[in-house]
């Protein structure tokens, strides 16, 4: 009895240690909820900014509970993550795409298709198209009367699948949850393999990112990311050529996922660049009926319209700019010294597949990041694409990005406007903030270790 008694206090402060981490988690969780409920009705009332203003917190919160689900028990943890992201999604999908009109061009593309018609062949105004106009599509589709399709060909596969079962935004929007949960499912298993808590997935689920990118405005990036780390899987658990495939299928919906392959392929291996090769040309062949229409409106206004082919929304040429002024010649400068940047440090992650999967992992999210970095995108749902690592590596760069991406939500002419320059300026000089500090806390630890160790 007496040895009960004393260990009581023992077993009750174990007990206060795992409870006190999961009321906290549960805490956080009820807060995001609550500031998602009133987004919706703040945007229409106050515009982007009030957006921008409660998902950003909401992102801060999301970081503090990464930090609490590790440290609660994992079944309880599991189900209170499960389950508010589950109310979230439920939730953003009774509202209309806030922010984009993308899912329109997505339902109109599948439509074309099943009428037979390439979807790279005419503007959605195009007067051939008159008989598939509608009053719940058509009229939301974005630059209908001056540019055909941009998505590549999986993309467009998955259009005309999903509007088989249905063409409206909703049905699409399922769908993309549905590769979402593939997602959910692939970090969980990636988790358990790197032998970190599966709890780390709420750092996915219940980020607003996400949330508002996939549920709500229903971005194809939600599929690109699936296959991404579906490829992923099944090249780091010892099939790389069938993951290349994949990966491949990912770039095929957005060219993001592009520099990932670097992360499965070992140089001088000239079988997967043949692979990769061929899953182009076989996915594109079905609409080669237009030539080199198939680029669609990338290369017919897409990078002009971004700020790309004259380099005014290249964060990094922009500072130099407002620095030194325009020079000839200097996008083309740009890229060059971007690709090889590209280049050089996709070899040396290439070099280092021999690592354990949690190192090529990082490797991979840091390519990402400078991919991003150089590219830098002019909208939030571009950055999907880093958001898994959020879970899977949880690196201080990672987190800057991820939230700082939600300050490229301002979308509205009549709300108070800040200048791109300035909110990628907060973003990236947020990722290179991040990546200043945490080399200086790897340093650290070194010397720390070293001085241990003597």
């Amino acid at each position: 009895m007496a040895g009960n008694i004393s260990n009581q206090p023992g077993r009750l402060a174990r007990a206060a240690k795992h409870v006190a981490p999961l009321h906290l988690l549960a805490g956080i969780g009820v807060v995001i909820v609550g500031m998602t409920l009133v987004t919706p009705f703040a945007f229409e009332t106050l515009g982007d900014n009030a957006f921008i203003a409660l998902t950003i917190p909401a992102g801060l919160l999301t970081l503090a509970a990464t930090g609490l689900a590790e440290r609660a028990p994992q079944k309880h943890a599991l189900w209170l993550v499960f389950g508010c992201a589950i109310i979230l999604r439920g939730y953003v999908l009774l509202f209309d795409p806030l922010l984009s009109s993308d899912i329109y061009r997505y339902v109109w593309d599948g439509r074309v298709q099943a009428a037979g018609i390439n979807p790279y062949r005419y503007f959605p105004a195009d007067e051939t198209l008159a008989f598939l106009r509608d009053g719940t599509i058509f009229p939301h589709i974005n630059r209908a009367d001056t540019a055909v399709t941009i998505y590549p060909p999986v993309a467009q596969f998955f259009f005309l699948l999903v509007t088989r079962l249905g063409e409206n935004v909703t049905v699409m929007r399922l769908a993309l949850l549905g590769c979402e949960a593939v997602t959910v499912t692939l970090i969980m298993l990636l988790l358990q393999r790197t032998n970190r808590p599966v709890t780390r997935v709420v750092a996915y689920l219940w980020h607003p990112l996400p949330l508002w990118e996939i549920a709500n405005n229903g971005h194809v990036d939600a599929l690109m990311v699936a296959l991404m780390m579906l490829g992923l899987w099944i090249a780091l658990t010892g099939r790389a050529l069938r993951g290349a495939v994949v990966i491949t299928f990912s770039v095929l919906v957005k060219p993001y996922a592009a520099p990932v392959l670097a992360g499965i392929w070992r140089p001088w291996d000239v079988k997967m660049p043949l692979v990769v090769i061929a899953t182009v040309a076989l996915c594109y062949l079905p609409y080669l009926s237009v030539g080199s229409g198939v680029l669609g409106f990338l290369t017919k206004g897409y990078l002009t319209e971004q700020g790309i082919s004259g380099g005014n929304d290249l964060w990094l040429l922009s500072l130099w700019r407002l620095v030194f002024g325009y020079h000839e010649g200097d996008v083309a400068a740009y890229v060059a010294l971007a690709a090889l940047a590209l280049w050089f440090t996709g070899l040396s992650v290439a070099r280092s597949s021999h690592h354990s999967i949690a190192t090529r992992l990082a490797d991979i999210n840091m390519l990402l990041l400078l991919a991003l970095l150089l590219l830098s995108p002019n909208y939030p749902w571009h950055f999907l694409i880093i958001m898994p690592f959020v879970a899977l590596c949880g690196s201080a760069p990672t987190w800057a990005v991820s939230i700082g991406a939600l300050l490229l939500s301002e979308q509205l002419d009549w709300d108070f406007y800040i200048p791109r320059i300035v909110s990628k300026s907060i973003l990236f000089g947020g990722l290179l903030l991040a990546c200043a500090f945490t080399a200086w806390r790897a340093r650290m630890q070194r010397t720390a270790d070293s001085g241990a160790s003597q």
